[in-house]
């Protein structure tokens, strides 16, 4: 199996002596001089500054802190930067122009000092042909076309096959991490298909949720649970039908049925001692689900369906998924990660955190665009993926 080496995002073209300084590998020349480098393709973006005057040193590309960089890095090439889907890049991406080797880094302001290398790819030709094939499958084209229309976990697990097979190819026993971030993580998106007009967003496989947590783990509603302002039909049908996990990571299902609204659950639990003039407006039709980590509530909007968050240290309320079903996904796919990791002995975790929450926030927004929002400066699931000290992930 093989992947084409063709770049299909605007190039950027180098010249020999833009790159004379820094990339004394032959092979490192090859690729930005001759077919070039894409503007952005998959996680990876070779940004304008590097069009205009070449690669940057680690020092200029990161304000110049001096010798609080480590030794190591301070004239260490910049050849693009690790794109965060929600956001600026995260980190620059180095070209190790002796021997030709990409790798990754962080930058933390405070702490340039903490610094160091994670390796991504042998080259930067390997860079570009891994980073095509995950657009080819993102995009289900190319080599991945046969996959449109196609859902469920067998559909998972053979992207994920090919895909390390693609990855595979060519890679002359280099470091593994980036690769096992794409080929286990990436397809997960695979695993459902969009829903109809008049149903949830997500049209989940059956049995997802019971394979996931186990029959005994999920819990179906009826009809006597609901309150009267849980007016949202495919809502209603959803947690009839595909229920809810009781205990999933970062949440937990409230099993004191029936399901309550934020007014009731407050003049229940707390007998007034939380004003009515604290709770979010339209509390009558906010229906609580379960509690999130940090004392955060989640609830559902029972005229719209849409899946909010409520923290009453903040009195804020959120958005946080589309609906119940792009809930029941997220909730599913932390799960499935953890399940991954352990499989490979925490290798992802513990080697590639950054790339690892990229990655995960990634494939949420292929598959629900209101759970990672582009247009706010604060969100639920974006800060706890990317929350490295926290342990999220």
């Amino acid at each position: 199996m093989s992947t084409t080496d063709t770049v299909t995002t605007t190039a950027i073209t180098l010249t020999d002596a833009g790159l004379d300084p820094f990339l004394l590998h032959a092979s490192a020349h090859r690729r930005p001089t001759g077919t070039g480098l894409p503007a952005d393709s998959g996680p990876f973006g070779f940004a304008e500054p590097v069009r205009q005057c070449g690669p940057r040193t680690v020092a200029d590309a990161t304000g110049g802190p001096g010798d609080l960089l480590p030794a190591g890095l301070r004239g260490r090439p910049v050849i693009g930067g690790l794109l965060d889907p929600v956001g600026p890049d995260t980190g620059p991406v180095l070209l190790d122009g002796a021997a030709g080797e990409v790798q990754a880094t962080c930058f933390f302001r405070d702490r340039p000092d903490l610094m160091d290398r994670r390796p991504l790819v042998p080259s930067l030709s390997t860079l570009v042909r891994f980073a095509a094939a995950t657009d080819e499958l993102a995009a289900l084209r190319g080599q991945f076309a046969d996959h449109a229309d196609r859902y469920g976990t067998e559909a998972v697990a053979e992207a994920s096959r090919q895909l390390l097979a693609v990855f595979e190819e060519g890679a002359d026993g280099g470091p593994a991490p980036f690769r096992k971030l794409a080929a286990l993580i990436r397809p997960l998106a695979l695993v459902t298909g969009p829903g109809t007009a008049s149903a949830p967003a997500l049209d989940l496989p059956p049995r997802l949720l019971d394979e996931e947590f186990g029959r005994g783990g999920v819990v179906r509603f009826e009809e006597v649970d609901f309150p009267a302002t849980l007016t949202h039909e495919p809502t209603r049908r959803f947690l009839r039908g595909t229920g809810l996990p009781e205990h999933a990571f970062l949440f937990l299902l409230d099993t004191d049925l029936p399901l309550r609204t934020l007014a009731e659950y407050y003049g229940d639990e707390h007998d007034g001692a939380f004003p009515a003039g604290r709770l979010p407006a339209r509390a009558g039709q906010l229906i609580r689900l379960g509690s999130l980590v940090e004392d955060t509530a989640l609830v559902v909007d029972g005229t719209t369906g849409a899946i909010l968050s409520w923290s009453p240290p903040e009195s804020a309320l959120r958005p946080l998924c589309t609906d119940i079903s792009t809930l029941a996904f997220t909730l599913w796919l932390l799960h499935r990660e953890h399940a991954v990791d352990e499989r490979s002995g925490h290798a992802l975790t513990s080697d590639t955190y950054d790339q690892l929450a990229l990655t995960m926030i990634r494939v949420l927004s292929s598959i629900d665009p209101a759970g990672t929002p582009t247009d706010t400066d604060w969100h639920y699931w974006t800060e706890l993926l990317q929350d490295e000290a926290g342990g999220v992930l």
